[in-house]
């Protein structure tokens, strides 16, 4: 596969060392991402039989409620990401090893924090009420809640590591993990149906733990190896090195509040409005659809931190054909979602039987929705690459504000029902469909300003 890809980036033009190393870790990716993606299919079958549909979508809705405290790192991740990069492009070691402590002890130390106060009033949450689901499930989820909560904080720390390989253009680490991760999943959750009456709490509690053990093993491993020089030490962290990845990292989070706003409030949307039973058939379109996105994202994102270093590097003329490069790949997504599209009702029943019906104008509407998120993502990971985002800011401060009123409107009071929920993410997208390919020219033809060029 590694070869197929580096002859086609030499039909494409692009010979670098950088365009290499990419092409590489994107033929590992995609191998991770092929099991990955057949794990996954298997396990929403076997996890519906094993929790029914009703407690399957509370569980959806659920991970996504979870998600949202994602936010928490208030972006350290993805500034440690540029500024991690940005340091060993210039030599910079010493400032490299600072940025690493300062967000390990810092996101350690919020972690704890949110972890005290959510244990404190979990007792006074009825989550049945969260949820829309039957008060049979109080007491378990009142037990899950907390579970899941520590595994994610837990989690949230343990996860840099792989920011770290990222930003040190060894992209294939999310892909490995995420392959483990469900292969996995699929085994205990098989392991369940033979040995357990369905419990959600059980579930949930397996589902939680597994990356986190995961995630501890990789950081163990690599700080004893090939990040050894870099491995968190509390002597340190300093203001300095926090305020760096802090100052471009806090633009960063309000991004991250934008897309928990549009990517992960739907399902919470949906089960208020028209019960757990219809997240499933939501997700079931979106799981499906969503192949493409999976593929798309494995070839752009090793493009963030290489673009990172070229920059830096003042290297523009890797980053225009690059650029060109993932619009020509772009072209073939809309081809793909009309096949898809097409045969969409024979893949549901294959895949899921009778048990879930997915109407066609909700594979339609997501269908769109992907053709716009990866066009988006053509220009997004430049971008975000070089830490001009202002622009970006404003988007998505708009986004949160229209966001949820536009999904009911369209969802309740339109009568689209979970068609409207999508086609209203659809419609916030808009905006940055236009105006990300316009940063991205002024940028690169060196007439960027004002709020194009921040």
């Amino acid at each position: 596969m590694r070869d197929s890809i580096f002859r086609l980036y030499t039909l494409l033009g692009i010979k670098s060392v950088r365009t290499k190393n990419i092409a590489k870790h994107i033929g590992w990716s995609m191998l991770y991402k092929i099991g990955s993606i057949i794990a996954n299919f298997m396990l929403v079958p076997l996890t519906i039989s094993y929790l029914n549909t009703e407690n399957y979508g509370v569980w959806l809705t659920l991970s996504s409620f979870i998600s949202w405290f994602s936010f928490f790192d208030i972006g350290l991740g993805n500034g440690l990401r540029n500024k991690f990069a940005e340091a060993k492009a210039k030599g910079d070691i010493k400032s490299a090893k600072g940025y690493v402590s300062s967000a390990y002890f810092t996101i350690a130390s919020i972690s704890l924090g949110l972890l005290v106060i959510f244990i404190g009033l979990n007792s006074f949450i009825d989550w049945t009420n969260i949820f829309n689901t039957d008060v049979s499930l109080k007491k378990e989820l009142s037990i899950l809640m907390p579970v899941i909560l520590i595994f994610f904080c837990i989690q949230l720390v343990v996860k840099l590591i792989t920011t770290i390989y990222i930003s040190d253009q060894r992209h294939s680490i999310d892909g490995k993990i995420q392959f483990f991760t469900q292969v996995g999943s699929l085994f205990l959750i098989w392991l369940l149906t033979k040995t357990n009456d369905g419990s959600l709490l059980v579930f949930g509690s397996v589902f939680s733990a597994l990356p986190v053990l995961i995630l501890l093993l990789l950081n163990f491993l690599a700080f004893k190896t090939t990040y050894k020089n870099f491995k968190p030490s509390f002597s340190l962290w300093k203001k300095e090195y926090l305020k760096d990845i802090m100052g471009l990292g806090f633009r960063f989070f309000i991004l991250q509040i934008a897309a928990i706003v549009l990517f992960s409030t739907d399902n919470f949307i949906i089960i208020q409005l028209f019960g757990p039973e219809e997240v499933v058939p939501y997700n079931i379109a979106y799981k499906y659809f969503s192949i493409l996105t999976m593929v798309f994202t494995i070839v752009v994102t090793p493009y963030w931190s290489s673009f990172t270093e070229a920059y830096v590097k003042k290297d523009f003329v890797w980053i225009k054909n690059s650029v060109k490069n993932i619009q020509k790949l772009w072209l073939l997504i809309p081809l793909g979602l009309i096949v898809m599209v097409l045969i969409a009702n024979w893949f549901y029943n294959f895949w899921v039987g009778e048990k879930v019906t997915v109407p066609i104008g909700l594979s339609i509407a997501m269908a769109l929705f992907i053709a716009m998120s990866t066009f988006n993502a053509v220009y997004v990971y430049f971008i975000n690459g070089i830490g001009k985002i202002k622009l970006s800011l404003i988007i998505a401060i708009v986004s949160i504000i229209i966001n949820i009123p536009l999904s009911i409107v369209f969802g309740k009071y339109l009568h689209w029902g979970t068609t409207g929920i999508i086609l209203a993410t659809c419609a916030c997208l808009g905006l940055t469909i236009v105006l990300k390919p316009i940063q991205y020219k002024k940028i690169i033809n060196n007439v960027a300003n004002g709020i194009w060029n921040q």
